[in-house]
């Protein structure tokens, strides 16, 4: 009997091999006050044997039979106002008032804009995960699954910074997609991507590739961006689609191109799971998404900065400014300080130090490791959470452009700060022009930034400005502190 039921058990085990456990979950309506019960993967495609040319075939078969019927097909609607300009415009207002017109126009027309795109189940009971861009400011949004239904959808909530949003329709047992780990994915790993590239009669096309690299930002398409690229073909109405690992798992959702003529050249961009996910959990329980602040700004220290500040380039992020008030100031965290370490994870760019902190509940307390003055420390520091904050926006005698500095510096007097549109007793020396062609210009720097320090000597006034730079020889290397905007930023060039 021992033996029979091992027997069964296998049996039981193999027929789930290639598909993901579908679970009936429960919710209170739509009142958003539970954790979504994501489905959980009980075997590994991974693991498929291939012996073969057709095993290997065959395999990737599996993971798209695996994942397309959690993928639909998102619709939306959205009602403007269409206004056209009237001829009698240009006669004036009286025969306006004729026609019973206003404002040069006659009454607009309505017109219903539609948009398509993708989306994926990740709960049986009916919550998919799309892009924000997909479906902000639509009126209406409806789906259409695998089995070819149309329902009807709800936004339950949208994180622009992200670009990810959350639908739901009301429709029980559902085929969910299990929700992969984006941190263990590694560049060149096969992935699948699925959606409804350019129109519904192209409804869940599979397309293969690899990861390309991981961890891109500065791209442009969001203010939190840690994307997975990838040579998976995906073109316009692939947005919102899953990004498929070998086990059929979602590790990311499809986002955007690069292309210089509109279609796939070869280079798309997802959002991690790891980070849709954390969205997901937040919009279905709060409605909204919270995350934290240290309070500084930071930049990264490219191979300049590093040899000014004797460090490796990509060890640390540079501290800028230090927001008054906020939790980096009240446990003394000063400008030039360069973090080393966030919760004890070695911090290589500025991208990931302040995708760490934002990921971080408000409140938590988390550990800083410094580098000031060439000594390193560590600090404790309680975040607060992050609350839209604006920064305060905030002449020797005017000569000509220095030829070895590439710009030239005065006196930052209230009738130069009001001309330059800056905050009067800002600073004391203003960048106020440059050649484009200078190394200065390329490192960054330009006109309205007001001087702070110079190779790590405070400046309060143009006299000591210029004893500094006139012992510059050509050659020698400059690291300015500069307030723009109200941000610190520093830039180190050589002459």
């Amino acid at each position: 009997m021992k033996y029979l039921l091992l027997v069964f058990a296998g049996v039981a085990v193999g027929a789930l091999v290639f598909s993901n456990v579908e679970f009936n979950f429960s919710f209170n309506g739509t009142s958003l006050s539970s954790k979504p019960n994501f489905a959980t993967a009980t075997s590994n495609i991974e693991n498929y044997p291939i012996q073969s040319l057709k095993g290997f075939n065959e395999a990737f078969v599996q993971i798209a039979e695996s994942a397309t019927p959690s993928v639909v097909t998102i619709f939306t609607e959205k009602t403007v106002n269409q206004r056209f300009v009237s001829p009698f415009n240009f006669f004036g207002s009286p025969f306006e008032d004729f026609f019973g017109m206003q404002g040069g126009g006659m009454n607009g027309r309505k017109e219903v804009q539609r948009g398509l795109g993708s989306g994926v189940i990740v709960t049986a009971d009916g919550y998919i995960l799309t892009n924000n861009h997909v479906i902000d400011g639509a009126d209406v949004v409806y789906v259409r699954t695998s089995d070819n239904k149309k329902i009807d959808a709800k936004v339950i909530g949208t994180d622009p910074k992200t670009d990810i949003a959350v639908i739901k329709v009301n429709v029980k047992d559902l085929k969910p997609i299990v929700i992969g780990d984006s941190d263990k994915l590694r560049v060149g790993e096969w992935v699948i991507a699925i959606g409804s590239p350019l129109g519904e009669n192209l409804a869940r096309t599979v397309t293969q590739g690899i990861v390309s690299a991981k961890g891109r930002a500065n791209v442009g398409l969001a203010d939190y961006e840690d994307f997975i690229q990838t040579d998976a073909a995906i073109n316009p109405g692939n947005s919102g689609g899953p990004l498929v690992n070998i086990n059929g798992e979602l590790v990311g959702i499809n986002t955007a191109i690069a292309s210089r003529t509109g279609g796939f050249e070869g280079i798309g961009f997802a959002v991690p799971s790891n980070m849709a996910k954390k969205v997901l959990t937040s919009l279905i329980a709060t409605g909204k998404v919270t995350r934290s602040y240290l309070g500084v700004t930071i930049q990264d220290i490219d191979e300049n900065l590093a040899k000014a500040m004797h460090l490796k380039a990509g060890e640390g992020a540079l501290v800028g400014t230090v927001i008054e008030g906020s939790p980096a100031a009240k446990v003394g965290v000063k400008t030039g300080d360069v973090i080393l370490e966030f919760n004890g994870a070695k911090v290589t760019n500025s991208v990931s130090l302040r995708n760490a902190i934002a990921s971080q509940s408000p409140g938590s307390m988390v550990t800083l490791r410094l580098l000031r003055d060439g000594n390193v420390q560590s600090l404790s520091v309680r975040l607060e959470e992050q609350v839209a904050r604006v920064a305060d926006a905030s002449r020797t005698e005017a000569g000509e452009v220095s030829t070895a500095l590439g710009f030239r510096a005065e006196d930052l007097t209230p009738e130069l700060a009001q001309k330059m549109k800056l905050k009067p007793g800002s600073g004391k020396v203003v960048i106020t022009a440059m050649s484009q062609s200078s190394s200065a210009y390329r490192a960054g720097l330009r006109p309205g930034d007001i001087i702070f320090s110079v190779n790590k000597r405070m400046i309060n006034s143009i006299a000591e400005y210029s004893a500094i730079v006139n012992k510059a020889k050509k050659g020698d290397m400059l690291f300015l502190l500069v307030e723009r905007a109200g941000n610190k930023i520093y830039f180190a060039f050589n002459l």
